[in-house]
């Protein structure tokens, strides 16, 4: 019996996305490992655990366990997820295994961290060329990899969502008119941007709720914020909530708040229309190819976060159409299960040489 072929994945294994990817990949029939700086259980998987990664020069100092780790497990294919950390690691670690390579571009790996030295666009650069193609999950993102590697092959893959889990409660069955943000308490992500702004719509609407999801470095600071804008009573800090965690604070939810300064297509932002909530988002070019034009405001401006709040509690009607619209184009383009078989294939293809050009 021939032996399935073996997939060596770099990532975060405290990463859901990257966990996600592994089940799916093991659905698929594929043997899998990870190599990974943070280390999480997950079942039935084989875990090879680098040395912990502070800073961002530690990643420098992690290639020759890298190294070594590939040349015993010995893949078939290796996939790095984030291309300035692990997709380093990888093109400097993988020539031995004489196999594909496979990058994935996050968002900010491409969008910012090249913009901050003439050496780290140098050192994105080559890291790209290494790679047989490259995946992003936004047509601006791939954009950028092929504006740092001319000639890099790019492919098209969002991460899907799991439409089982993720689907619309009924908008009657819904208490008030309660927001969310599923994003990272990180800088990127202006959460407190988007209290600024609930304050700004408490101020008129004392009945709108706010749930923050997520968790990150800055919860200090934001409950520091709560207090000082007198909004304990009506903001919940939930932190990192599993998929049925999210899933129950989104079945409550009408609306979703996503403004972070950068971004790809994010996985937040899908799951928040699969359950048919308006979503309010940045105005990046990831976000218009998924979003109603009408929703969408400049990163930073809590003000005008705050009008299109007030106008949706206003306006029933026009979230409840919001979020329709928003279930149905997921339904059409969104489903994980479409984009992950696209990565089958794709690795399949990889594998029987027709994958460099």
């Amino acid at each position: 019996m021939t032996q399935a072929p073996h997939l060596v994945l770099l990532g975060d294994a405290i990463s859901v996305h990257v966990q996600r990817w592994v089940a799916e990949m093991r659905a698929r029939g594929w043997r899998m490992s990870l190599l990974t700086a943070r280390p999480q259980a997950i079942d039935g998987i084989e875990q090879v655990t680098l040395p912990p990664v502070r800073r961002s020069t530690d990643w420098l100092f992690r290639v020759g366990a890298a190294r070594r780790a590939l040349a015993r497990l010995q893949p078939d294919l290796v996939h790095a997820h984030y291309v300035t950390s692990y997709g380093y690691l990888a093109a400097r670690a993988h020539r031995g295994t004489r196999c594909p390579l496979v990058m994935t571009a996050w968002g900010s790996d491409l969008l910012l961290t090249p913009r901050e030295s003439a050496l780290k666009r140098r050192l994105t650069a080559w890291t790209l060329r290494q790679a047989d193609v490259v995946t992003g999950d936004s047509a601006d993102l791939l954009a950028a990899a092929r504006a740092l590697a001319p000639g890099v092959r790019t492919e098209l893959i969002h991460w899907g969502v799991d439409r089982a889990r993720f689907a619309p409660a009924a908008w009657a069955d819904k208490p008030g008119f309660e927001a969310v943000s599923l994003r990272s308490w990180e800088p990127n992500y202006e959460i407190g941007t988007i209290l600024h702004a609930f304050a700004l719509v408490r101020a008129t609407h004392s009945q709108a709720r706010l749930h923050l999801l997520g968790g990150g470095s800055q919860e200090a600071a934001l409950r520091a914020q709560i207090e000082r804008l007198a909004l304990a009573d009506a903001v919940q800090m939930h932190g990192r909530l599993d998929d049925a965690g999210m899933a129950a604070v989104l079945a409550r939810g009408k609306l979703s708040v996503s403004v972070p300064r950068s971004d790809a297509t994010s996985v937040s932002v899908l799951e928040s229309m699969a359950c048919g909530l308006a979503v309010i988002a940045s105005d990046l070019p990831a976000n218009r190819d998924w979003l109603d034009a009408r929703l969408l405001v400049p990163p930073g401006d809590a003000a005008a976060l705050a009008r299109v709040w007030g106008g949706l509690i206003d306006d029933d009607a026009q979230a409840r159409q919001a979020g329709a619209r928003n279930a149905a184009r997921i339904a059409l383009d969104g489903d994980r299960r479409v984009q992950m078989d696209a990565v089958d294939r794709l690795y399949r293809e990889l594998i029987n040489g027709r994958g460099r050009t």
